[in-house]
C-alpha cells in the first residue's frame, strides 16, 4: 500500500515518540483516523522530571503535561490503559489485552522501555523500578517518611534518584558492581568524578560490590540488600536502576526483526507500512558510519517520532542525528553528544576546564574523527561539539576549539 493511501494509523506507545509522531502526522495535513494505544492510564506527560523535580518534591503531576495546550486539537482516538500483546502485519492489526483490534493501514510502534529486574527480585512494599508517573508519586509518598534509602546501579537514573533524595536530605546509598559509575562507557577517570560529585554531597557510594539479593522483614516489607560478602545494608526503600530493556515482547512472532529493539532500515521503517520509534527503535545511523543505535532519551525520542511519521506518509530521507543526554544532579548540569564511549582505539582530550574543578568538556574521538563529547557546566562548548560532529568534523578541528 501507498503511503498517501492511508485512511488509518495506529499508534502504539502514547509517551513522548508517540506523541510527536501524532503531531507530526496531523501537521503535515493526515486527515484520517489515528488510534494512540497506551499502556498507561495518563494522557502523555514528561518522563524526565521524575526522577527530579516530581521526585523532590519541586513539582505536581500536573506540571508534566506534553502539550499545554491539551490534545483535543489533534482528533485522536485513544485506547488508555490498553495493552498491546501482539501484532498480525497480514491483517493488518494490533491486538490489545482485552481481545480488540485495532486495524490500520499505517502503524507507528513507540512502545518504548521497561526496567531491568534483579535475578529472583521479590515483589515487596518499599521496592521500586522507576519508569512511570504511578511509580514516582509511590516512591514519593514514602520519601517523606525519612526512610534509608538504597539505590542499585550509579547509572543516570540511578544518580539522579540518589541526587533527589539527598537534596531532600535523605540517608542514601548507591551500590554500584563496577569500578565507577558508568566506566563502561566513560572509563575509569571521568567514572570517579561523578563518584567524586555524588560523595562529596554525602551519598554512601559503595562501587565494585555484589548485590546478593533483597531481604524482606517476613511481613512483605524490604529491610536491606545482601551482598555477595553476606553483609546487609540496611534499607527502608530500595529502588532498582539498572537500566531497561525494549518493549518488545508483544511483537514475538510478527515477523519483524527484534534484536534489542524494533531493527529498523535507516529511515525507521521496520516493515512496509510499519516505523518504530524512540527507546524501541533500532537503526543504522548514517552519521556514524551506519552503526546500530537505540537511544534511550528525550531528544532522540522527540526527533525519531516526528522523522517516523513522516517516513509513514511517503517521506525517505535517512534518520542521522547526533545524540544529545542530558543529567541533573546536584549543581551539575552532565550533557552529552554524539557517541560518548572509551575503547583502545579512541582519543579522549580534557577541554575549558579540569576535572578536578567538575566544570570541563571531555573530547572524544576516533579515526580522526570528533565522535562525541561530555560536559560538566559547559553547555555552551557542547552545543558547538555537536555542530561539528554533525558536520563530520574532524578531530584536528575539535582540538582547535578546545584550545582557542
Amino acid at each position: 500500500m501507498r503511503p498517501t493511501a492511508m485512511k488509518s494509523v495506529a499508534i502504539v506507545g502514547t509517551s513522548l515518540a508517540g506523541l510527536r509522531a501524532a503531531e507530526t502526522l496531523r501537521r503535515e495535513g493526515f486527515d484520517g483516523r489515528v488510534v494512540a494505544i497506551g499502556a498507561e492510564p495518563h494522557l502523555p506527560y514528561d518522563r524526565p522530571p521524575l526522577s527530579k523535580e516530581l521526585l523532590r518534591g519541586d513539582w505536581e503531576p500536573d506540571q508534566l503535561v506534553l502539550r499545554k495546550q491539551g490534545v483535543e486539537d489533534l482528533d485522536l482516538d485513544w485506547r488508555l490503559d490498553a495493552r498491546a500483546v501482539a501484532l498480525h502485519p497480514g491483517a493488518h492489526e494490533v491486538e490489545l489485552h482485552d481481545g480488540e483490534r485495532i486495524a490500520f493501514d499505517g502503524l507507528v510502534i513507540a512502545t518504548g522501555a521497561t526496567p531491568r529486574r534483579l535475578a529472583d527480585q521479590p515483589n515487596l512494599a518499599g521496592l521500586f523500578t522507576l519508569r512511570t508517573l504511578d511509580d514516582a508519586l509511590a516512591l514519593r509518598e514514602l520519601l517523606g517518611g525519612n526512610p534509608k534509602v538504597v539505590v542499585i546501579g550509579a547509572g543516570f537514573i540511578g544518580a539522579e534518584i540518589a541526587a533527589s533524595c539527598r537534596t531532600r536530605g535523605l540517608a542514601v546509598t548507591v551500590l554500584e558492581m563496577l569500578p565507577q559509575p558508568m566506566v563502561r562507557g566513560l572509563g575509569p577517570e571521568l567514572g570517579a568524578v561523578i563518584a567524586a560529585v555524588h560523595r562529596d554531597h554525602g551519598v554512601d557510594l559503595r562501587t565494585g560490590v555484589e548485590v546478593a539479593g533483597i531481604e524482606d522483614d517476613g511481613a512483605g516489607q524490604v529491610r536491606g540488600v545482601r551482598l555477595g560478602d553476606g553483609s546487609i545494608v540496611e534499607a527502608d526503600v530500595v529502588v532498582v536502576g539498572v537500566g531497561v530493556v525494549p518493549e518488545t515482547g508483544w511483537l514475538e512472532g510478527s515477523g519483524l526483526t527484534l534484536d534489542n529493539g524494533v531493527v529498523c532500515d535507516a529511515t525507521c521503517l521496520a516493515a512496509p507500512g510499519i516505523v518504530a520509534a524512540g527507546d524501541v527503535a533500532r537503526w543504522p545511523n548514517p552519521l556514524f558510519d551506519g552503526a546500530l543505535m537505540r537511544l534511550e532519551h528525550w531528544t532522540n525520542a522527540t526527533e525519531q517520532g516526528v522523522h517516523a511519521a513522516r517516513r509513514l506518509l511517503g517521506h525517505e530521507e535517512t534518520f542521522a542525528p547526533v545524540p544529545f543526554v542530558w543529567s541533573d544532579q546536584y549543581d551539575r548540569k552532565i550533557q552529552t553528544v554524539g557517541v560518548v564511549s572509551v575503547a583502545p582505539d579512541t582519543d579522549v582530550h580534557i577541554a575549558h576546564g579540569t576535572l578536578a574543578e567538575r566544570q570541563f568538556v571531555a573530547l572524544f574521538g576516533r579515526g580522526g574523527r570528533l565522535v562525541g563529547a561530555l560536559g560538566f557546566n559547559r553547555p555552551r562548548f557542547v552545543m558547538q561539539y555537536r555542530r561539528i560532529i554533525s558536520e563530520r568534523g574532524s578531530w584536528e578541528t575539535a582540538l582547535q576549539l578546545a584550545h582557542a
